[in-house]
């Protein structure tokens, strides 16, 4: 299916790993340019590279942090140079430390606040103005399942990310028809970070090999495994596209049936 996304242009955040490179990916194969954004500059490159040999698009790396003002205009600013506007915006943002609420000081919050709440407010009221110019603005918001179930010693997570729902809700109201605001809501895919995990319980004797730990993973899915990022990336970018025009203020779940709530 041609999503209709050819010669457009997108910024996605944090995108030179993970769910983010995932969704980037996603949108160069369907022919959009693509700005990626990532704080550690030679990951940031490797991973310009590897999105730019999938589409027929271009690909711009800038590098900047998330939670300073200042990058956030400037990454903007340099989407709007490069491309001429914005048609697509899709924020993420990496996870706050895990642990319980009780062990979790004030600094952690307001750190977890400035990287998932902030850094998506500060990135829409940038980019906003230039996608509403567009003909087909949208805005996706990588969030967590966690926002609909609460997971063990992920009180940060559970907690905060829920602002982003809040806020994707109420931009589907505010700044349609001329943009459209939806969610995805990711479960356990195999990212960077989850190949970390499976490898230290290999190393400290839980799994005999990687293979074993990500299928044990996946035991407790009724599709029977953890996601490949890029099922989350093609649903990014069907949200991202006209094939999803009437679609607004979605959270769509995309975690192969794990959650137990009924909406």
């Amino acid at each position: 299916m041609d999503l209709g996304l050819a010669d457009t242009s997108a910024l996605v955040t944090a995108s030179s790993s993970g769910l983010g490179k995932a969704s980037a990916t996603a949108l160069a194969r369907e022919g959009a340019n693509v700005v990626l954004n990532g704080r550690d500059g030679e990951r940031l490159a490797e991973a310009v590279e590897e999105v730019d040999a999938v589409g027929d698009g271009e690909v711009v790396g800038v590098q900047g942090d998330l939670t300073e003002k200042a990058d956030i205009e400037h990454l903007v600013e340099r989407t709007v140079e490069e491309f001429g506007g914005i048609d697509t915006l899709v924020t993420s943002a990496g996870g706050p430390p895990s642990g319980p609420f009780e062990e979790t000081t004030d600094e952690d919050w307001y750190q977890a606040f400035d990287l998932l709440v902030m850094s998506a407010v500060r990135t829409v009221r940038e980019a906003a103005p230039h996608l509403k110019e567009s003909d087909q603005g949208t805005m996706t918001f990588v969030t967590s399942r966690s926002v609909k179930e609460a997971i063990d010693s992920l009180v940060l997570s559970n907690s905060v990310r829920m602002a982003v729902i809040g806020l994707e809700k109420t931009l589907s109201k505010e700044l349609g028809p001329e943009i459209r605001s939806n969610a995805v809501l990711p479960g356990p895919h195999e990212t960077s970070r989850i190949e970390e995990l499976v490898e230290q319980a290999v190393e400290r004797g839980e799994y005999e090999n990687y293979e074993e730990g990500v299928e044990a993973r996946g035991s407790g899915i009724p599709v029977g495994r953890i996601g490949d990022p890029m099922e989350l990336g093609d649903a990014v970018a069907f949200l991202s596209s006209p094939k999803s025009s009437y679609i607004n203020g979605v959270s769509l779940p995309i975690e192969g049936g794990a959650g137990a709530s009924n909406l």
